[in-house]
C-alpha cells in the first residue's frame, strides 16, 4: 500500500471513530432516564423486526457475545421494555419481543434524538449527507465481510 493510500485510510478511520464517539455522546445525553445507547439499539432493532428474535440472533446482529446480549436483555426485561419467553419448540432457547412499554420508550428516544440528527444534517447539508450515505454503506458492508 502506498503512503498516500495508507494516510487516506488512516484519516478516514480516524474521522469515523471520532464521529462515532461524538454521536454516541450526543445521543446518550438525551436518551430517556435509565436508557442506555445499547438499550435503544436493541429496542430499535426489535421494533423493526418481523416477530421475535432469539438472544443468539440479536447477539449476531450486533456482533456481541451471547453473554453481553443476555446482560442487555436482562436490563430491558427488568425495565419492562421487552418480553422474554421460552421457545416452545426448544426449551433450551428463549425468544425476545418488544413490549408496548418498549415501543413507547423507543419512540421517546427517537423524539429526543431526532433534533440532534436533524441539526447535524442541516449544518452539513442534505446533499452532502445523501452523497455520503452510499459510501458509508459500502464501507459497512466491506468491514462486515472481514
Amino acid at each position: 500500500m502506498s503512503d498516500t493510500k495508507q494516510n487516506l485510510a488512516i484519516t478516514l478511520f480516524s474521522e469515523l471513530l471520532t464521529l462515532d464517539q461524538l454521536a454516541r455522546m450526543s445521543i446518550a445525553r438525551v436518551l430517556p432516564k435509565g436508557m442506555e445507547l445499547s438499550h435503544f439499539s436493541v429496542l430499535n432493532h426489535l421494533a423493526h423486526a418481523n416477530g421475535e428474535k432469539s438472544p443468539g440472533q440479536l447477539a449476531r446482529s450486533f456482533h456481541l457475545t451471547r453473554g453481553a446480549m443476555t446482560n442487555t436483555l436482562s436490563k430491558l426485561e427488568w425495565a419492562g421494555w421487552v418480553h422474554v419467553r421460552p421457545d416452545w419448540d426448544d426449551a433450551r432457547k428463549k425468544l425476545v419481543s418488544i413490549s408496548p412499554a418498549g415501543i413507547a420508550a423507543r419512540d421517546a428516544a427517537i423524539a429526543a434524538i431526532a433534533p440532534i440528527i436533524s441539526d447535524a444534517v442541516d449544518s452539513v447539508g442534505e446533499e452532502k449527507v445523501r452523497a455520503t450515505l452510499p459510501v458509508l454503506r459500502d464501507l459497512r458492508i466491506k468491514l462486515n465481510e472481514d
